[in-house]
């Protein structure tokens, strides 16, 4: 050192900046031998992990290479050599001294939060490969992981350059905590929401939900600590914060996915002016139905009992009971649903009359397809009221239609008939 500040001194530097022109050219060596320090502990770690992944029959440990996580660990062997270094060269300079060692304390935290974060990284991709992970979704809990980290690490960076103990600034944290719930409000929503999402099941990737305040209607993409991403059937995507999950109100289709089955509601208006008692001409033909068969004879049974009790002077039709129309389609449809390859048999079935209305009589199928995919749902459900609308006729029903104006042309008389 005296011989390089004497021949600076010599070559007509001035005095004063011999001993920094000194000091950076051994930080500048300092750091080329940290470099090549880590050239070498990169090869040397890199070999050692691939000589164990070669030897094991485990998928998830190739995963060590692409999560960089070889590479971070090979980061810390330079700060342990210019450490080992540093005192020899500035021995006679404590506070250079002092202020390279908080240097490499500070790169050496840096680096360990990188090294966390590929190990995490790593186990979350390890744990998404699995069964589990499918119904307990937790990238949420491993994000939160990583803000506790990095959080602690800045703490303990910023004590170091200050050269205060970290517990000094915990313990500040406390008198400024409603700043903090202020300025980061958002944040801090999403983030307990975030972890109550998680850790209630509430929502995962995959799932079908419904949020129309927020105009989401699809599959959800992601599930973060701050937000859930959405990819709606329009194929647009729609992020919604966390928090909004937990405040407001939104439907998950899961339910249905996990049960094999999706509902059919739908109702048939019926006119009621076609509703009538069956003569016995039709109640024969529909003795020939398959699905009527058994219907007819069992209804037919019960009704002729209960007719046998009224007095022998009694209207049947008025006093008694008699088969409907209406009555034999109800009956007609619960036997062609019981009787559909398509329709789940081992979930609720009926088929209700509902209120009347000035819309006429509603008739509501409410049943389960065995199909749960949404194109195959709607095939299923149009070939059922397909077929239900076309059978109308047959038991001398129509269907409620508000009128239109074909109608009241057919209506007028010949003289007004309005021509196209």
């Amino acid at each position: 050192m005296e011989s390089i500040h004497n021949w600076l001194v010599n070559s007509g530097l001035d005095v004063r900046y011999v001993w920094i022109v000194i000091r950076v050219v051994i930080l500048v060596g300092l750091l080329a031998l940290g470099l090549v320090v880590y050239i070498l502990a990169k090869t040397i770690v890199r070999r050692l992990f691939s000589a164990w992944v070669r030897r094991t029959k485990n998928t998830w440990d190739d995963l060590i290479f692409e999560k960089k996580l070889v590479s971070r660990i090979a980061q810390i062997a330079p700060a342990i050599v210019i450490a080992i270094v540093a005192p020899m060269l500035f021995h006679d300079d404590p506070t250079f001294t002092r202020l390279v060692d908080k240097a490499i304390v500070v790169y050496v935290i840096l680096v360990l939060v990188l090294v966390i974060d590929s190990i995490l990284n790593l186990a979350l991709d390890v744990y998404s490969r699995t069964e589990v992970s499918k119904r307990l979704h937790l990238k949420g809990l491993f994000q939160a992981a990583k803000l506790i980290v990095i959080l602690v690490a800045g703490i303990m960076v910023i004590a170091q350059i200050i050269g205060e103990s970290p517990i000094v600034l915990f313990s500040g944290l406390g008198a400024m905590t409603a700043i903090l719930l202020l300025v980061f409000r958002d944040a801090i929503l999403g983030f307990v929401a975030g972890i109550q999402l998680t850790a209630n099941n509430m929502v995962t990737p995959g799932d079908w939900i419904e949020m129309p305040k927020y105009g989401a209607d699809g599959d959800v993409l992601d599930v973060t600590l701050t937000t859930v991403k959405v990819q709606n059937w329009d194929k647009t995507i729609t992020t919604i914060p966390a928090y909004a999950l937990i405040q407001d109100s939104f439907k998950n289709w899961k339910g249905m996915s996990e049960s094999g089955g999706r509902r059919i509601k739908r109702q048939i208006f019926i006119d009621v002016e076609s509703i009538e008692y069956l003569t016995e001409e039709v109640t024969a033909q529909f003795r020939g139905y398959r699905f009527l068969k058994d219907y007819l004879e069992a209804k037919t049974a019960e009704i002729e009992g209960h007719n046998q009790m009224l007095d022998t002077g009694a209207n049947v039709r008025v006093d008694g009971r008699a088969l409907t129309n209406i009555g034999t389609f109800r009956a007609y449809c619960v036997a062609y649903l019981r009787n559909h390859p398509k329709i789940h048999q081992e979930m609720t079935l009926l088929v209700r009359q509902r209120q009347p209305t000035d819309h006429g009589l509603p008739i509501e199928i409410y049943c389960f397809t065995n199909d749960i995919a949404w194109a195959n749902y709607e095939d299923i459900q149009g070939d059922v009221f397909d077929h239900l609308y076309a059978v109308l006729p047959e038991f001398g029903l129509r269907a409620f239609q508000q009128p239109s104006g074909a109608d009241f042309q057919r209506l007028a008389p010949p003289e007004f008939e309005i021509k196209n």
